[in-house]
């Protein structure tokens, strides 16, 4: 990655690292009323990066106090096997949170096993019935991924409010609630995807652009207007080693604030992971 000057980095560590203490003393109340927060990750194989994901949500819970519980599943496991460990976990009043690790092994359905989480103990944000709830503007547990990014701009000093936000992917875990995040704060926002002609034209009006693609580098400085804030939500496998969605080095020269990757987006989202399952608890 490529040198760029502090003030224009918004640092996902030290942002998280502060809100461990905001959480740490929501914990403290809920200790004194004899409530001792318990996250369940139910990983299945052995994905690389989602055995990353897994480790930093154990030691952030470890550190937090948090009660981990790790579900290691085999990757052959059957997609009925598996939905009946997840009911169990659903039934199981010591558990307030539930996490399943994606991307599973391709003999399973994502979107059924989603789906299979009760809302009350998914703190990942993403059944259909706490998207519904960001939809119609209901509170609930709001997704990691997105929640962890608007947390991001406003810990960075950043005014949504009648700004123009981007956002450059629209799955249903991470762009489309983020647009949805993103109007809850009365910004103004335009969704892209692989379909939108003219990508470019769309960005350059872009006061905030959020990158969720999947696509390494594919945001090049052309397409940012001076000035902008750049979140890049993009983690991608490359020869030359984890990047993100937005050619970092060049896009910072045009940028005002950009997150790296690693170290920007993704700290935040274990952090909101830990903040749900709290709330998880709180609500019980």
């Amino acid at each position: 990655m490529l040198a760029v000057s502090p003030e224009k980095l918004i640092d996902g560590r030290k942002i998280a690292s502060n809100y461990l203490e905001e959480l740490k003393a929501r914990l403290s109340e809920l200790k004194a009323r004899q409530i001792v927060p318990t996250l369940a990750v139910v990983f299945v194989g052995d994905n690389p990066a989602s055995r990353t994901y897994f480790k930093v949500k154990e030691k952030l819970a470890r550190e937090l106090g948090i009660n981990f519980v790790a579900e290691r599943l085999a990757a052959e496991i059957s997609e009925w096997a598996l939905l009946e460990k997840i009911d169990h976990l659903n039934a199981d009043p010591k558990i307030h949170g539930l996490f399943v690790e994606f991307p599973l092994p391709a003999h399973l359905r994502a979107e059924r096993v989603r789906a299979a989480v009760v809302p009350e103990k998914d703190v990942d944000g993403i059944t259909p019935e706490n998207l519904g709830k960001l939809l119609i503007g209901q509170e609930g547990l709001f997704p990691s991924t997105p929640f962890g990014v608007i947390e991001l701009l406003k810990k960075s000093g950043v005014t949504l409010r009648g700004k123009h936000a981007v956002v450059v992917g629209r799955s249903e875990v991470v762009g489309k609630p983020l647009a949805l995040l993103l109007l809850k704060e009365d910004a103004t926002v335009t969704i892209c995807h692989s379909r939108t002609v003219d990508l470019a034209q769309h960005t350059r009006q872009a006061d905030i652009l959020c990158a969720a693609a999947g696509k390494p580098k594919m945001v090049s400085a052309e397409m940012v207007r001076l000035g902008a804030v750049v979140i890049d939500i993009g983690i991608n496998a490359t020869p030359e080693g984890i990047v993100g969605d937005v050619d970092f080095g060049p896009v910072s020269e045009r940028a005002s604030l950009i997150t790296p990757v690693p170290g920007g987006v993704g700290p935040m989202t274990a952090m909101i992971v830990m903040r749900n399952t709290v709330q998880a608890a709180a609500q019980r």
